[in-house]
């Protein structure tokens, strides 16, 4: 008996909110597991991007790379992990004030995601390798000719 009472505090690791990359992923519908609207949502969010804007912001963060959202159809490595935070202290009051709700904080992540160093070195090198593959194409439609 003594065990269940410690377990339920906010502080314990069981006790912090879980955020799947799911939930902010504009390419899943409401039934697949979206929760916040689509023209906030993120285009194929990953775990460690969700771990670092929660750990640059000051919470609490695990990362749990071996668990899969259940909805989930897809078994690949991009769609696996899921981030716990610890969102509330032990008297129940929010760790960060300006995050009283999980859906705060999956909202600030949305929209801080698309920020990220990475992602904006990704659409750049995406950019520069679509031409280079147009280009290629459109070489070798010549050859054939």
């Amino acid at each position: 008996m003594a065990g269940t009472t410690t377990a339920a505090s906010p502080a314990d690791k069981e006790r912090f909110i879980c955020i799947y990359p799911a939930y902010l992923n504009n390419k899943k519908t409401i039934a697949e597991g979206r929760r916040i609207p689509i023209d906030k949502a993120v285009e194929n969010p990953t775990s460690t991007e969700i771990q670092d804007v929660c750990a640059a912001v000051g919470f609490n963060v695990l990362l749990e790379k071996n668990k899969m959202y259940p909805r989930e159809w897809n078994r690949d490595v991009q769609y696996r992990g899921r981030v716990r935070i610890q969102l509330k202290q032990d008297d129940g009051n929010p760790c960060l004030p300006q995050f009283p709700t999980r859906k705060s904080v999956m909202l600030y992540a949305a929209e801080t995601i698309p920020k990220l160093k990475t992602r904006t070195q990704k659409i750049g090198s995406n950019d520069q390798s679509l031409q280079q593959g147009e280009g290629g194409k459109k070489g070798k439609g010549k050859k054939k000719k």
